[in-house]
């Protein structure tokens, strides 16, 4: 077994981040062409244009590789089913003890939300553990980083739809 973190994905947010990452190595002949041009410009630790190049190579790559991981380990599945209960690809509405108004976010890994509106929290974050197999009306309580407890409660939970 890896120890390699497996990333649920939907279809769509497949198609999307495989589609960034062929993008991005089809984009890597023109980045080199600058950072030549920039090279014969003279002298390179004056080259401005030469060193955001080579900046912009450097976090090409990184994307790059961290996507070609992504993709690797991700496991494409259907969307969740719409069943009111919590879990990761559900749009969650909550309601915090004290609060009047309702919250809304993605539970997913940043990913499978990441151009999307809606802030996404992850399912290992502490009111992602908390809320994932809650019904909808259910409270539960998670900790805070100064160490105290909040409630929170489940209004709402339902598939997420990436509607563009």
């Amino acid at each position: 077994m890896s120890d390699t973190k497996v990333t649920w994905l939907t279809q769509d947010a497949y198609d999307r981040l495989k589609h960034e990452l062929d993008e991005m190595i089809e984009n890597r002949p023109v980045i080199a062409a600058r950072i030549n041009d920039s090279r014969e410009e003279g002298d390179l630790k004056e080259n401005g244009g030469y060193h955001a190049a080579r900046e912009e190579q450097g976090q090409a790559e990184a994307r790059i590789r961290h996507l070609q991981e992504l993709l690797r380990s991700a496991k494409v599945g259907e969307a969740p089913a719409n069943d009111g209960t919590a879990g990761p690809g559900k749009v969650l509405t909550v309601r915090y003890e004290g609060d009047d108004e309702d919250e809304k976010f993605l539970l997913a890994t940043r990913e499978e939300g990441a151009e999307g509106e809606l802030d996404v929290y992850s399912p290992e974050s502490p009111l992602g553990k908390a809320l994932l197999g809650a019904k909808e009306g259910e409270a539960r309580e998670y900790e805070l980083p100064n160490g105290k407890l909040q409630k929170v409660t489940l209004v709402k939970a339902v598939p997420y739809t990436d509607a563009k």
